[in-house]
């Protein structure tokens, strides 16, 4: 079954079995998805963390079960043991996950983004990107990226960078989806907090630094 279209010719499999550096890179072959879904295209030995399932069941491993946010929320920043309280859940659940071997997996998870600029120089396009927000049980989930590439751009199969370039130049968004996949960071790992965006809502934000990045679409 033929599943995606590389830049360069590469296959998919050839892309996945490199041996990556320390660094990642962020110029990476725009993966064109044309009869499987995301979870296809990523590394074999990679824990895929996109939908709110596979996240859920993911903390469910790590920490059991979600905490009692209203009870840890209390009045708020208004609370003068507010702060005490998320303080010492995160100091509990990072004392209680150590040596959980779901700590050492490879995860990825995926971050929406938008080709800008072109560069003739890798033939490529830089990409933008911004955070995504899973509600799941366990409240909110946003993966934090450690040691993201600063310079990302997604370099497209050779047939479609000039419909690419039009649209671009034409002001036209195109959106990709951005794939990331690493470790969690064990002095980290994972952070409890609060939304801004909405008061007393959890917020669950693992720390992942980054081994490789993909860059994904399905046009």
């Amino acid at each position: 079954m033929r599943l995606l279209a590389l830049a360069g010719g590469l296959s998919l499999f050839a892309t996945c079995s490199v041996v990556l550096a320390e660094e990642p890179t962020g110029e990476r072959p725009l993966l064109v998805l044309e009869c499987a879904g995301i979870e296809a295209a990523l590394p074999r030995d990679t824990r895929p963390l996109i939908r709110a399932d596979a996240i859920e069941r993911f903390l469910d491993e790590l920490d059991r079960a979600p905490p009692d946010w209203k009870a840890v929320y209390g009045l708020g920043h208004h609370d003068p043991e507010h702060d005490e309280r998320l303080f010492e859940l995160n100091r509990e659940r990072d004392r209680r996950r150590e040596g959980n071997p779901a700590l050492r997996q490879r995860v990825t998870f995926v971050w929406p983004g938008e080709l800008s600029g072109y560069e003739p120089e890798s033939g490529g396009f830089r990409v933008a990107i911004g955070p995504k927000v899973h509600p799941t049980r366990w409240g909110w989930v946003r993966f934090k990226a450690d040691g993201l590439p600063s310079n990302l751009v997604a370099i497209p199969p050779a047939d479609r960078r000039e419909p690419l370039r039009r649209k671009v130049a034409n002001g036209e968004k195109v959106e990709i989806e951005v794939a990331m996949t690493g470790r969690l960071i064990p002095e980290e790992s994972i952070i409890y907090d609060f939304a801004h965006e909405e008061e007393g809502r959890g917020l669950i934000m693992p720390v992942v630094r980054i081994e490789q990045v993909e860059y994904l679409t399905a046009e």
